[in-house]
């Protein structure tokens, strides 16, 4: 599965991919997209409404702990992320608002279990952004 967000690399036992974005705000929003949509590939009823907010101490780490922060909400309350209507990242700290829907009304194919740093990067190239995540399975 390709297109200008995000695509889906080979790995030999989880997850990886790669997303794209003109800020680095687009960025995470495309990386959140591209962990769920390995979950399930349908639409996703934006009725509940969150709020994060998370840290890092380098992007990779912010990238990191937004990806976990979406996890850990899909993990402990059913939340399962639709959309990202605000994201703001400032001084390492990114703040959104996330609109969703109970993961108990969709089918999940894979379980991803953890965001991890092997492979990971968020860089700047050619003017675009560009992030590699591994997720285990």
């Amino acid at each position: 599965m390709t297109n200008k967000k995000f695509k889906f690399l080979e790995h030999t036992a989880d997850i990886k991919f790669q997303s794209f974005g003109s800020t680095l705000e687009e960025l995470f929003k495309n990386s959140a997209l591209a962990m769920f949509s390995s979950m399930h590939d349908g639409k996703i009823k934006p009725i509940i409404k969150k709020k994060i907010k998370v840290k890092g101490k380098d992007k990779e780490s912010l990238l990191y702990n937004f990806l976990e922060e979406l996890l850990f909400l899909f993990d402990s309350e059913e939340f399962f992320p639709a959309k990202i209507n605000k994201i703001k990242i400032k001084k390492l700290i990114l703040e959104a608002e996330i609109f969703g829907d109970n993961a108990k009304n969709y089918e999940i194919h894979l379980d991803v279990k953890a965001v991890t740093y092997n492979q990971m990067f968020v860089r700047k190239d050619k003017g675009k952004w560009v992030a590699q995540v591994v997720v285990d399975v």
